[in-house]
């Protein structure tokens, strides 16, 4: 496949590859630490990628880390000028918590590419994700509290619901580093993979994903965040709802008569 430029920055680049857009965080010599301009510059690329109908979404970071949470420099001059100390964490973390919603709330799927670290907001950022794929190299860590800081970018809310509590709580009181492998086990992504082949398997996922009915995966997406906070009997009514809209799609009638007559189903996300 051959990539086609869609959005280039100085902290971000995006491509479309066929139906799969890639957003690559771009700020190696700070290992992808977070800015106020690179969270502008994500949403800026997921909206001309969603311009584009890509139908899924690789994140990866470049460099030898995939990103390593807020960028302490910029907190501390942020701090300075304005001064206030919590400056930083005032309009900054709005933005990057804009880009975690827009993650999570998107109908498009995204799949994580972890190369390297993935520290304090990185991992978060990761976890946001609809699947995480990580190199073997891959270590994640809440490193909040190593510089006297509580977790942010969602991770005190994801974190607990994929690994439970008291696992959760022992990674953010002690910002011990845990390896892909580890990562793994705990059930906090879906797959190990060698890091030479880390792009080309979250390219391979994301292109199953594209390829399939994505409208129903994109309502999939909105139930399993609404379940996170609804009742059992609030979630049963979300769900019937979301399959009467999915029932009037093209793409369930597709595939429901591709199960009839015994064939592979052509899905378009329609």
């Amino acid at each position: 496949m051959t990539p086609e430029p869609e959005k280039s920055s100085k902290t971000i680049l995006a491509e479309v590859r066929e139906n799969v857009g890639i957003i690559t965080l771009n700020q190696p010599e700070s290992l992808n630490a977070l800015t106020v301009t690179m969270g502008q510059e994500f949403q800026s690329a997921v909206a001309e990628l969603t311009k584009a109908n890509v139908r899924a979404i690789v994140l990866t970071g470049a460099g030898r880390a995939f990103c390593a949470g807020g960028n302490l420099r910029e907190m501390q001059t942020i701090a300075r000028e304005q001064g206030r100390a919590e400056a930083f964490f005032d309009e900054p973390l709005r933005v990057i918590n804009e880009c975690i919603l827009l993650i999570r709330q998107s109908s498009v799927p995204f799949v994580a590419a972890v190369n390297g670290a993935a520290t304090g907001g990185g991992c978060n950022l990761a976890l946001a994700c609809d699947f995480v794929l990580a190199g073997e190299s891959a270590r994640f860590n809440q490193a909040f509290v190593k510089v006297g800081l509580t977790p942010d970018c969602g991770g005190t809310f994801i974190l607990p619901r994929l690994i439970g509590w008291r696992r959760a709580n022992q990674l953010m009181m002690t910002g011990e580093i845990v390896n892909a492998q580890k990562a793994l086990e705990w059930g906090m992504i879906n797959a190990v993979v060698p890091d030479a082949d880390l792009i080309n398997e979250a390219l391979r996922l994301a292109t199953e994903l594209a390829n399939g009915p994505t409208a129903a995966l994109g309502r999939i997406k909105a139930l399993m965040e609404a379940g996170a906070t609804r009742d059992y009997e609030a979630q049963l009514e979300l769900e019937r709802d979301a399959q009467i809209k999915s029932g009037r799609t093209q793409d369930a009638m597709e595939g429901i008569a591709a199960f009839v007559e015994k064939r592979a189903p052509k899905f378009r996300g329609k």
